[in-house]
Parts: C-alpha cells; sequence; structure tokens
C-alpha cells in the first residue's frame, strides 16, 4: 500500500506528466495517417494554448529546501523518456518504411510529429537531465541529444550559454531585431564552433590537446554515429533520410525556444569587456499553467539561470517587478517567431519598455548592439 503522503506527491507530479501523452498520438498518426496526424501537433501546440488561456497564471513556488526523496515521481518522466522515445523513434522508423498504406507526404508527416516530440519535449528533458550531477541522468540527457544529432547543445549550453549569456559572446542570445529566421542559421553555425572552442580551452588549461581522449566530443560523435547507423539497419536509406528529418526538426524547435528565452535582453557592459552578473531581468518568464506543465516549468526560466542544477519542480516564479514577462506561454510565443514581423509587432514594444525599466540610465542603447560573430575566446 503506498502510504498517503507518497499519494499527494503523485498527484502534485501528474500534470507534468503531460508529455507522454505525446507518444500515443504520434502513433496513432503513423498507424492511420491522414488528418490523425495533426493530433500531436494540435495536443502540444494548441490544445496546451487553449488551457493556458482559460486558466489562472501559477505564481505558487514550491519550497526549495524539498527533499530530493520528495520528488521521485516528478524525476521519473525525465527518466523513463528516453526509451519512450527512443522505442517511438525507431520502431516507426521500421514500421513506416516497411509499410505501404502511407504516402511520402503521410510519412514526412508522420517525422515531423516525431521531430516535435523529441525537440519540444526530448531535448526539454535532456536540459533538465545535464545540468544534474547524476551520471546517469547526465548520459540519459548525452542519448536523448544523440537521437537528435545535437549532442554539442550540451557544451555549448553548460559552457558557453550560461556563462556569456546576454553578451555577444552568447550566440543563442537572440539581438533585437534580429528575425528567427536569420538566428537559425547563425545559431548553428556559431554553437558548433563555440562549444568546440570552449570545450578545447578546458584541456588547454589543462595542457591537454583539443583531441585528447577526454574531450566529450569523442562521446557526441560516437552516440550519433551509432543512432545514424541504426537508422540505416531498421530502415534503410528512407530511414535514414526520415531519421534526419526529425532530427532538424528538433532542433528547429530547440532554437525556436532559444529565441525567445533571451531576445534583446543585453547585460549591462561595465567596461574592460566585463558585464554585470546574471540577473533575472534578463530571460523572458511566462507563468502560463498548462505550457509549464507540458515544459516541466522551463518558463521560470530566471531562476534557472540563477540556480542551473535546481530540479524543475523547484524552480521559483518571479513577477514582473523582478523579470520580464511574456504575455503568452513558450507554445504560443514560437509560433509567432516563425512570423517575423508580427513577432517584432509583439515584442520589440516589450524590450523598449524593459530597457526602460530597468536601465533608464542608458539613453544611447547602440554600443549595445550585439554583433552577430561573436569575438573570438
Amino acid at each position: 500500500m503506498i502510504p498517503a503522503s507518497q499519494v499527494a506527491r503523485l498527484q502534485n507530479a501528474l500534470p507534468f506528466w503531460l508529455s507522454l501523452g505525446l507518444v500515443p498520438l504520434v502513433v496513432l498518426g503513423a498507424s492511420y495517417g491522414g488528418w490523425m496526424l495533426i493530433l500531436a501537433p494540435v495536443y502540444a501546440l494548441i490544445m496546451t494554448s487553449i488551457v493556458d488561456a482559460a486558466t489562472a497564471l501559477n505564481t505558487e513556488n514550491a519550497d526549495t529546501e524539498t527533499a530530493e526523496t520528495d520528488l521521485f515521481w516528478y524525476r521519473l518522466v525525465t527518466l523513463i523518456w528516453f526509451p519512450l522515445q527512443f522505442a517511438t523513434q525507431f520502431g516507426l522508423l521500421w514500421w513506416v518504411t516497411h509499410s505501404t498504406h502511407l504516402a511520402g507526404w503521410e510519412k514526412l508527416a508522420t517525422f515531423y510529429g516525431v521531430g516535435l516530440m523529441a525537440g519540444g519535449i526530448g531535448i526539454n528533458y535532456a536540459h533538465e537531465l545535464m545540468h544534474q550531477k547524476n551520471r546517469i541522468e547526465r548520459w540519459l540527457g548525452d542519448l536523448l541529444m544523440a537521437s537528435v544529432l545535437y549532442s554539442h547543445f550540451r557544451s555549448e549550453h553548460l559552457l558557453v550559454h550560461h556563462r556569456y549569456v546576454g553578451t555577444p559572446r552568447d550566440p543563442v542570445t537572440a539581438r533585437y531585431n534580429e528575425g528567427f529566421h536569420r538566428f537559425f542559421p547563425r545559431v548553428l553555425r556559431q554553437c558548433l564552433t563555440s562549444a568546440w572552442g570552449a570545450e578545447a580551452a578546458m584541456l588547454a588549461r589543462k595542457g591537454l590537446p583539443p583531441l585528447h581522449r577526454s574531450n566529450p566530443f569523442w562521446r557526441y560523435w560516437g552516440l550519433q554515429a551509432g543512432m545514424l547507423i541504426l537508422a540505416v539497419a531498421v530502415g534503410g536509406w528512407a530511414g535514414l533520410g526520415l531519421f534526419l528529418f526529425q532530427a532538424f526538426v528538433a532542433v528547429w524547435y530547440l532554437e525556436l525556444t532559444n529565441y525567445v528565452e533571451h531576445y534583446g535582453l543585453t547585460r549591462k557592459h561595465l567596461g574592460d569587456g566585463k558585464y554585470e552578473h546574471v540577473q533575472p531581468r534578463h530571460s523572458w518568464n511566462a507563468s502560463h499553467r498548462a505550457s509549464n506543465w507540458l515544459l516541466i516549468n522551463l518558463q521560470r526560466h530566471s531562476d534557472h539561470h540563477y540556480k542551473p542544477n535546481r530540479r524543475f519542480p523547484l524552480l521559483q516564479n518571479y513577477d514582473e517587478d523582478e523579470a520580464p514577462q511574456l504575455p503568452y506561454g513558450y507554445p504560443m510565443m514560437t509560433a509567432a517567431a516563425m512570423i517575423p514581423p508580427l513577432w517584432r509587432r509583439v515584442m520589440n514594444p516589450r524590450v523598449r519598455a524593459w530597457r526602460k525599466r530597468y536601465y533608464p540610465e542608458i539613453e544611447d542603447w547602440q554600443p549595445y548592439k550585439m554583433a552577430t560573430n561573436p569575438p573570438p575566446r
């Protein structure tokens, strides 16, 4: 018999298990094709936004001193996600390439859904896992990133983004007026080189060459090569193409989220290449209930930058006096980001208001216009 306290914790954690609903919806789409293929995107993007609009904002904060053992039901969903995603990715790869009931566009639509699941949920869970000290969790994070061929994200995120967010040295801080369709190819290029540069610099400080066996890029390359070989073994060359397509979709959703999280927000330059410490005001936040359930509190982004190792159920909400707030949750905001004129209409006035609110002493913002090519380290 489960103790009453455990039952209560399970009930509190269950809303954060909403992501599991994507798995059967993606499978249903692959099984029947046609209009069933829209179920996963409608569930993740539209229904979540509708529930956000219909419910009050969630501004409650958990006790940050909560014991690790009391977070079991919250952590469990992040631990079981990789085997579920892996089975879905490669099970559907075999199914789609060995079935004749789906047209070509239906196969692509199926793996668009797989990419949405792997990017919108899988990479988000990988992000949670890679910040933890537990070796199993970090390995699960690496496996999730390898399944979308974006393993270097871990090095870039931990060694570059958290250190340099809001400065020209952070590739994924979206510049003011930079549209997503310019941001995306820039980030693909710069994140890979900045991740490699950060790992090479760490090795150099230890007197080791860049290709030393301790460089995690060896693990990244090995895991990604294994995923590609398995895709060919399961689905042939068509399977490889579909696997590459879902990886592209997943990375697209990741970088859409990165674009939204810090758009136009810059840290104050103190001179001599130094910047103020990261503050809650340097991340866009959203207190929308359903999208925070789906994204395991990713939208409490300011607190994540304050305490990167803090587990998602303990992330704290900030009010508008401390951190800038988005008008909608991330699903709706990422949709707006794909239409640059709409995005600028919604967000540029908010960035200008943010500047006046937090930095009224700065009259000329031109020196803060960050270059699209960060200076070398």
